[in-house]
């Protein structure tokens, strides 16, 4: 199996991910909560943001959730493509 394009394959997934997470945090401050494109982006995004507010203190009207799961996505995407290709 080509793991050079599995790789590049987890890669352009986790890109498109961060981007919809960003438009979704985006979107959170222009458009109302019912809106069929935000909700859309939530049921993408809501499931994985969840786990993460439960662990998190409450920071008052800023939400840090967006930005660690951008993290997070960020970091085991690198740690799955450097395994992909030193296999």
């Amino acid at each position: 199996m080509n793991f050079e394009f599995l790789a590049l394959f987890v890669r352009v997934v986790a890109q498109l991910f961060i981007w919809v997470v960003i438009a979704s945090a985006l979107l959170s401050f222009f458009l109302p909560p019912f809106h069929p494109v935000r909700e859309a982006l939530g049921r993408i995004v809501n499931p994985f943001l969840e786990p993460i507010r439960r662990i998190m203190p409450g920071t008052g009207m800023i939400d840090f959730s967006p930005l660690i799961l951008i993290f997070a996505v960020e970091i085991l995407s690198r740690m799955l493509i450097s395994i992909l290709l030193s296999l």
